[in-house]
């Protein structure tokens, strides 16, 4: 189980540390981060991806750019602090933690403005950190929950990347995977490939195969025929954001295997801390979808693969209806059915 013990972004000595997952599976390196500019650059051009390791990531970028604002005065400090988390938020538009971490560290600041400015650069450390640890922890507990949706033998389909290396360990979707392993299960993975930057196959085979799953990679196109076989049982996603009607933002091609999953009766699972349950957005016609460049599409991975000057869509996300969502499984447990009055409950626990 090595990558899901890999911390994907630490804090070491003034230093953010992040797996750069464009290299994967090829090279394993660690950027050192020391600027604020260089901790956006990461999280815009994907270096560091999924939406809780985006997260930690701001949250520890914020600290390198308010290492050196005044500590004069409070007032002084926090126009630089509140500059540089503006900037931040401007890196990604749709992972909902990016936003959710930056406001862990706003009301830090706010709640410890009394304290001299040293000491509250201090407390705003302790709480990059602690959204770390929490993390790790709300992983685990999804996939302990998640358990008890599957068995042991089954086949399980999953799109994109969320697993150790897209949050602080373990993962979201692949959490209940690493605990079949830990309890001697036979489980086998389908892992989309996920056009056009195949973080399926870039990261989810790597991850699965670090950690002796069974894990066979197929191409999009294929997940049909492998439901029509007979080789998929369940469907379990990772997601960006939920909206307060149960509608999940995650990674383009989503909704295609939700509605597949739909016409071959197979349950689809959507692995959802609640630090991406957004509840001040009614419905997914509302989540921002962020649009990336066109060269993703017709020059991946450096080879030209379509025509000169053709026109390209290329989102990076698509909204899954929550109708076709059979069950969203948080830390705090399993909601199934009425999302709209199932979600708000969660954080009154």
């Amino acid at each position: 189980m090595e990558s899901s013990f890999l911390q994907s972004v630490y804090y070491e000595n003034g230093i953010l540390n992040i797996l750069d997952q464009t290299k994967i599976p090829e090279i394993t390196e660690f950027l050192e981060i020391t600027k604020i500019e260089d901790a956006w650059e990461a999280i815009k051009q994907l270096k560091v991806r999924g939406a809780p390791a985006i997260g930690i990531a701001a949250a520890y970028g914020l600290l390198l750019g308010i290492k050196d604002a005044p500590e004069n005065s409070f007032d002084e400090f926090y126009s630089v602090f509140k500059k540089q988390a503006d900037y931040l938020a401007t890196s990604r538009p749709t992972a909902v933690n990016l936003f959710w971490a930056l406001k862990r560290m706003d009301d830090c600041a706010n709640n410890e403005k009394d304290l001299p400015v040293a000491r509250i650069k201090e407390a705003l450390e302790n709480e990059a950190h602690l959204i770390r640890t929490e993390d790790e922890e709300v992983c685990r507990s999804i996939g302990e929950h998640a358990l008890t949706l599957l068995h042991d033998g089954m086949g399980i389909l999953t799109h994109c990347n969320a697993g150790g290396i897209a949050t602080a360990r373990y993962g979201t979707a692949l959490a209940p995977l690493y605990l079949a392993q830990e309890n001697g299960w036979d489980i086998k993975v389908y892992a989309d490939e996920t056009r056009p930057l195949l973080q399926g196959a870039r990261l989810t085979a790597w991850e699965l195969m670090q950690a002796g799953i069974d894990v066979t990679l197929i191409t999009d196109s294929m997940a049909a025929m492998v439901m029509q076989k007979g080789w998929v049982q369940a469907v379990i996603v990772g997601c960006d954001r939920v909206a307060a009607n149960g509608d999940v933002a995650n990674k383009i091609g989503t909704y295609g295997v939700a509605l597949l999953a739909k016409a071959h009766d197979i349950p689809f699972f959507v692995a959802a801390p609640t630090s991406t349950i957004d509840l001040e957005t009614k419905t997914g016609a509302d989540i921002p979808i962020e649009e990336r460049e066109a060269s993703e599409i017709t020059e991946g991975f450096g080879k030209r693969t379509a025509p000169e000057g053709v026109k390209v869509f290329n989102p990076a996300f698509d909204v899954t209806p929550h109708e076709l969502v059979s069950a969203i499984i948080t830390e705090k447990g399993i909601l199934k059915g009425n999302y709209q009055e199932e979600l708000p409950k969660l954080f009154k626990k």
